[in-house]
Order: C-alpha cells, then structure tokens, then sequence
C-alpha cells in the first residue's frame, strides 16, 4: 500500500504545472463545480491544502472562512504550500490513529485531500483549456476511497449525485462521475 505522501507527491506533480498555468485572465472563468470560479476554488483549493498539512501535524484546523489569497505571487506559494502539505503526510506517524477535529482515522484524512488535490486539479485544468489525467496509481486509491466516502460527502453536499456514465467508462471517469462531475465537462463556448 502506497503512502499517503507518496500519492500526494503524484497529484501535486499533475496539479501544480496546472496551477502554475493559469492566467489571470482566466479567473473569473467557470469551473466544473459550479458554485466556484477559478479564483474561487483556488482559494478552496489553498485552504483545504494548508488546513489537512495542518491535521496531517496534529494541529487545528480551520474551515470557517475562506480568505482570497490569490494575490501577489500565489503561484508560488500554492507549490510551497503544496510541498508542506506532502512533507506533513510524510513525517512518521501522520497515518497513524486519527486526526484532528475530523475524529477519522489519519490514512482516511489523507485521502480526502488526495481527492481534493486530484479532483479540483482536473477542474482547474478543465476551466483553463489545461489537459490533465490522473494515473492508475491514483485512481486506483481514489475510486474505492472515494466511493466508500460518497454517502457522507453528498449528505453534507460535498459531492453531487454520481453523474452517469456509459458501461466500460475509464477509470478517471469513473472517479470523476463518483463526485457529481461530467468527465466531459467543459466550459461554454470552448
């Protein structure tokens, strides 16, 4: 079994050249999640990177505002922050027991923002005209751990209903469709 960190590595090497990639321009754009805009799920994205480094530490977590920090050199900053959050799933014992606030167990944790890191990575490459394809070493960990989560996430309107897909759908569809998202989403007019 793969660590966490191990993973998060992966997903920040699709997410953050996707990051990197994006103009200005383009964030008042829409995103696959509809009540997010490229700045907006930026700025979900950061805060859900710098709070599970903090729960991956043992320390508190904040989830009640969502500050703009899309200012001044946040491109770079997303890769720092980024690179922290890997380095805190690395240190010894961030997998084990539970975590934070959450009261889950700490691999649980990790996956959640496994799949925020990769799922959010594709909708920011979808609303930029970015390509992005997680592997199976991703979607093999994010399908199960994501569908065993499904349930709970869309009670507290985390995922939507699973979006249908055609028999024999790739993985990443799968993973995609299981969060609410159309694999085939794009934004209008493209």
């Amino acid at each position: 079994m793969k660590k966490i960190s191990e993973l998060l590595e992966t997903a920040a090497a699709l997410t953050c050249p996707v990051v990197r990639g994006i103009d200005d321009a383009r964030l008042d754009v829409p995103t696959p999640c509809a009540e997010y805009d490229v700045r907006a799920l930026l700025n979900h994205l950061f805060l859900v990177v710098t709070n599970f480094r903090a729960l991956a530490a043992r320390e508190e977590a904040d989830f009640s505002t969502t500050p703009d920090v899309v200012t001044g050199d946040w491109r770079g900053r997303f890769e720092k922050e980024t690179a922290s959050l890997v380095a805190a799933w690395d240190a010894p014992g961030a997998e084990d027991g539970v975590t934070g606030g959450m009261n889950l167990p700490a691999r649980t944790v990790g996956l959640m923002v496994l799949g925020d890191l990769v799922v959010h990575g594709w909708d920011l490459a979808r609303a930029t005209g970015r390509s992005f394809g997680a592997g199976p070493a991703l979607v093999e960990v994010l399908e199960p751990g994501l569908a065993g989560m499904a349930p709970q996430a869309r009670s507290m309107n985390v995922f939507g209903e699973p979006f249908p897909l055609p028999a024999g759908a790739p993985a990443f569809d799968r993973v995609l469709a299981l969060t609410g998202r159309d694999p085939g989403w794009s934004p209008a007019g493209a």
